[in-house]
């Protein structure tokens, strides 16, 4: 088996200069998301904590920094492989996405320095209650909708090849395919959940019901790319994962699968009603599990494989700390029980775990994007770095909240008055000043690497 082909293929320069332009607003989000998360680390640091006057702007902090680190950066590295995987010439269609996700991602970054206020701390796109942000924010979702369109439309395989014979590079393309097709799951999700919402509800509420079933869908999305981030890192890493392409594919579909369930949710049960919010969390929880099968053949590949070539090492590192980040988040979300920090410590794991695979494999793409390899020390040692910070960050979080601290509160509203939770909430400022470093070596290190393009490589 040739472990090297489990690679989307590399396509024309024009297809490479779109995915670099969405590889290029992906780290640019992570730039500002970084500056915002420097706020929320220090309101929530006890001691620190009580230095910083303006504990309403860590809710405006929060709402920015969550939307460029999740959302903006995700959908634009999905936009990295959408648009590397899409059959053809890159077209009026790449160009039109690009403009609008950046446009719309300008807009979102500036509104808190416009004045711009009313955070609303709902669930997945939290969101500044003003029509500039919102529509900042509108302006970015149709530029995804318009790049899951034209990979959608450029198709996949023929089906009979995908039974037959498919390639490894077969495989990791269906997993691209079917995710495109899942993120339009979610944004029909939405809609179907805006139409069906009462005009009287308004404000959180309203935002809450609007992206609880879109959101859940969407983190299939990002699942299924982080698990063909996995692969195609682990190959380029050297290791042998003994899985044949024909099971791949059936295993990558097996991962969306669960979302097929989502129009009967909508249809069975009200979007109010607590059954509607329920069905989504069980999905997630458990359909999330269908990932389990690829993700362990990466993970033995990794135990059976030998070291790892010199040149791949920060790719290594990235791919390493991304699975156990992604587990730990996994692991944690069974521990949930009632509204508290045990929450933030399951989606930082999760969330996490698939920036690292995203990280990783943007440094396998430097050197075949035509800029310098990412070989110093420095990028060897980031994913390790980001990645043990955040992980401490998780255990102080689902520590913390085992002792009932609350979530999306800062200052005195933790009321942190015992040692216990105050050691938890510690461990966790520790953490993300620790992983603030990391994130700012990974920024640095893609900076330089876009600044210095392959000479003789």
């Amino acid at each position: 088996m040739s472990i090297e082909n489990y690679q989307i293929p590399i396509g024309d320069d024009v297809k490479q200069t779109m995915a670099i332009a969405w590889l290029k607003l992906g780290v640019a989000s992570l730039v500002f998301a970084g500056l915002f998360s420097i706020l929320l680390v220090l309101s929530r640091t006890p001691a620190i904590q009580e230095m910083i006057p303006f504990t309403d702007f860590f809710h405006v902090a929060l709402v920015v920094h969550v939307d460029l680190s999740v959302l903006i950066w995700f959908v634009s590295f999905a936009g990295v492989l959408w648009s590397l995987s899409s059959k053809g010439a890159a077209n009026a269609l790449d160009k039109t996405a690009i403009v609008l996700a950046v446009l719309g991602t300008v807009i979102i970054t500036v509104a808190p320095f416009l004045g711009v206020g009313n955070p609303l701390m709902n669930n997945y796109i939290p969101i500044l209650d003003h029509p500039l942000y919102i529509g900042g924010l509108m302006i970015f979702a149709a530029g995804m909708v318009v790049q899951i369109v034209r990979r959608i439309l450029s198709g996949m395989p023929p089906f009979s090849k995908l039974l037959s014979s498919p390639s490894h590079a077969n495989a990791l393309d269906v997993g691209v395919y079917v995710s495109a097709w899942v993120a339009l799951f979610s944004i029909l999700a939405l809609v179907a959940s805006y139409v069906l919402i009462p005009a009287s509800l308004e404000g959180t509420g309203f935002y809450e019901i609007l992206f609880w079933g879109g959101g859940h869908i969407l983190q299939f999305t990002h699942t299924v790319l982080l698990l063909v981030a996995w692969f195609w890192t682990a190959s380029a890493c050297g290791v042998d994962i003994k899985l044949s392409p024909k099971i791949a594919v059936w295993l990558f579909i097996l991962v969306v699968a669960p979302v097929m369930i989502s129009p009967w949710i909508y249809v069975q049960y009200d979007v109010l009603s607590g059954e509607h919010r329920l069905a989504y969390t069980d999905l997630m929880k458990y359909g999330g599990l269908a990932s389990m099968p690829l993700g362990l053949a990466v993970v033995w590949g990794i135990l059976t494989s030998s070291r790892c070539p010199e040149d791949k090492k920060p790719v290594k590192a990235a791919l390493l700390s991304s699975i156990v980040l992604f587990a730990a988040g996994g692991i944690i979300g069974f521990m949930i029980e009632g509204v508290n920090v045990v929450i933030p410590a399951h989606y930082h794991g999760s969330i996490v775990g698939v920036t690292l695979a995203f990280m990783g494999l943007a440094y396998h793409l430097l050197p075949v994007f035509g800029f310098s390899k990412p070989t110093s020390k420095v990028a060897h040692w980031q994913p390790y770095v980001y990645g043990v910070g955040q992980l401490l960050h998780i255990i102080g979080l689902a520590w913390s909240g085992g002792y009932g601290v609350q979530r999306k509160t800062a200052g005195a509203a933790q009321g942190l008055e015992n040692f216990p939770e105050i050691a938890g909430m510690a461990l966790m400022g520790a953490g993300g000043a620790i992983s603030i470093v990391g994130g700012i070596l990974f920024v640095v290190v893609m900076i330089k690497a876009f600044m210095r393009p392959t000479q003789n490589d």
